[in-house]
């Protein structure tokens, strides 16, 4: 480095002048500049970038989808087998003891995993699948009849199910945790490929290249999430508020929104994020709890046990469905390279918040809890939509075909008890949910190009700003290119999945050498020579 930089202790503030030392400046702006580009594209070519997007959208899930779908039971099934085994007493880190309590760590990457789709998939997934049954489905299940609604649901699991968890940080995260915390390489996207390369990663152009894709994924999900979100907050205005559903509104939401994350992000992981998160965790419990005890809680109930038997028991046959890639790479397929596309920055961020966790319960919680935190969200909130729409055919069908997810949201909760005060508190969620996924993708993105488990806080709001701007922008240039931005991580799912494969096979490595540094494992060569030290003995004493 050219210049030095003085770090304050115990603070990670940073002299302006000296932010800029911090940086990645190669990941940086080729990471930028793609973005700048896809602006300009989408400003002066709107159509044709539009067309270009949905190609490779289109070639990706081609492809790619079959291998996606193997990756994500591999990744689980290599995750399952360390943590139930004797690896599953490693602890990660280089620490002794966890760092964050359970509540607050399982918080954060619960809610950061779930984001703003915990509230419109959740509502409208189901329903989507409910009046139109899926082909993984068996084919005598009649749209919009009683069994559809299981198996509505456990398609839904699918979707937000153990193997799409798992590739945020399950075994991702045991590399990431060994390479920054035990060989003090900096925390990046590419330390996912340290095995392989060893210590040349970190300054190799393949690096560069990792770190782009990667944060080019998450900023695309990202900037993608904050979009839709305007136009669907601007909807949700107009129709509880009489607020006029418009671009300026559009705009100003977003705009708000942006101002929050500022706030929340100058604070880092130890006070907005964590703060955020267990607001999130504590609404929706009492949300979940109102809807169980005065909604149709007996429905939603016995549709979670019986969606679950299906889901459970058709768990491969759904998660390798191949007889549709029209529909597959529509839903399913699409689903899962979102994951994908956010997986290396997720598995950044847990490793970030699970230092002195051991790889059991790092997987528990990213596969197993996540993923059934999900699922009873999914049945409370979905279940609820489905309960009404059988009662009343197109109460709640109708709504979502004619005005989309968040139109779902809000007949939904206007149908529970106390119905308006239902609305606005699933409005504030969403509105929490957003900003706890703008906020810790900010912060992961910084450390992608920094390299820093607590990066600077002008560089966290850098990447705040820069998100809400482009979001302004495609907003301004028309729903069409958010939705072209969201379609986007589909395609950087493309090498993200290939950079995420050889994890399935290098972080056994290294929870074996861990082991054995823990003395949970003996090493190999102990173990014989200690073997033939015992026969020779007793072939001394016969």
């Amino acid at each position: 480095m050219l210049f030095k930089t003085r770090i304050i202790e115990g603070s990670n503030n940073i002299k302006y002048s000296q932010w800029k030392d911090k940086l990645d400046w190669p990941v940086f702006l080729i990471s930028g500049g793609i973005l700048v580009l896809f602006v300009l594209m989408s400003s002066v070519f709107t159509q044709a970038t539009s067309n270009f997007v949905q190609k490779g959208f289109q070639i990706s899930i081609t492809y790619f989808g079959a291998f996606w779908q193997i990756l994500l039971l591999a990744t689980f099934a290599v995750g399952a087998f360390l943590a139930f085994s004797k690896y599953g007493r490693v602890r990660l880190g280089n620490a002794s003891k966890p760092e964050m309590g359970y509540f607050r760590w399982a918080a954060i990457v619960i809610t950061s995993g779930l984001g703003a789709g915990a509230i419109f998939w959740a509502a409208a997934e189901p329903m989507y699948y409910f009046i139109d049954v899926p082909p993984t489905m068996d084919s005598d299940i009649k749209n919009a009849s009683t069994p559809a609604i299981s198996a509505a649901m456990a398609q839904s699991f699918t979707s937000w199910g153990f193997t799409a968890w798992a590739v945020y940080g399950a075994i991702s995260g045991i590399i990431i945790m060994y390479a920054h915390y035990n060989k003090h390489l900096k925390m990046r996207p590419r330390t996912l490929l340290y095995p392989i390369f060893g210590n040349k990663i970190e300054k190799n152009k393949i690096g560069w290249l990792i770190d782009v894709f990667c944060i080019l994924g998450a900023v695309a999900g990202t900037i993608g999430t904050i979009g839709f979100f305007g136009f669907q907050f601007s909807y949700w205005l107009h129709s509880i508020f009489g607020i006029p559903d418009n671009i300026v509104t559009q705009i100003l939401s977003v705009a708000g929104l942006m101002v929050i994350v500022m706030i929340s992000a100058t604070t880092g992981i130890e006070k907005g994020i964590q703060f955020l998160s267990k607001l999130n965790v504590w609404l929706a419990l009492a949300l979940a709890a109102f809807i169980l005890l005065l909604g149709p809680g007996h429905f939603i109930i016995d549709t979670f046990i019986s969606s679950y038997g299906v889901y459970i028991t058709h768990f491969l046959e759904i998660s390798t469905f191949r007889g549709n890639d029209k529909w597959a790479g529509a839903w399913m397929l699409f689903f899962f390279g979102w994951f994908i596309g956010y997986g290396p920055l997720m598995g950044m961020l847990v490793a970030r918040v699970s230092r002195g966790r051991t790889i059991r319960e790092i997987f528990l919680l990213v596969s197993i809890v996540a993923a059934v935190v999900s699922h009873v969200w999914f049945s409370i909130l979905g279940g609820s939509g489905l309960f009404y729409e059988t009662k009343n055919s197109g109460t709640i069908s109708g709504p979502l075909s004619d005005n989309g997810l968040p139109a779902a949201v809000i007949s939904i909760a206007s149908h529970l008890p106390l119905g308006t005060v239902m609305v606005i508190v699933l409005l504030l969620l969403t509105l929490i949910f957003v900003i706890t996924t703008a906020d810790t993708m900010s912060y992961s993105i910084s450390m992608s190009v920094t390299g820093e488990g607590d990066p600077p806080k002008i560089i966290r709001l850098f990447w705040v700003v820069i998100m809400g701007v482009i979001s302004i922008i495609l907003i301004n240039i028309g729903e069409g290119s958010i939705n072209a931005i969201q379609s986007f991580i589909i395609i950087t799912a493309v090498p993200i999945s290939i950079i995420m494969l050889p994890a399935v096979w290098t972080a056994p490595k290294i929870a074996h050498k861990l082991a054995i540094e823990q003395n949970i494992a003996i090493k190999k060569e102990t173990s014989e020579n200690n073997i033939l030290a015992e026969k020779s003995s007793n072939n001394d004493i016969n």
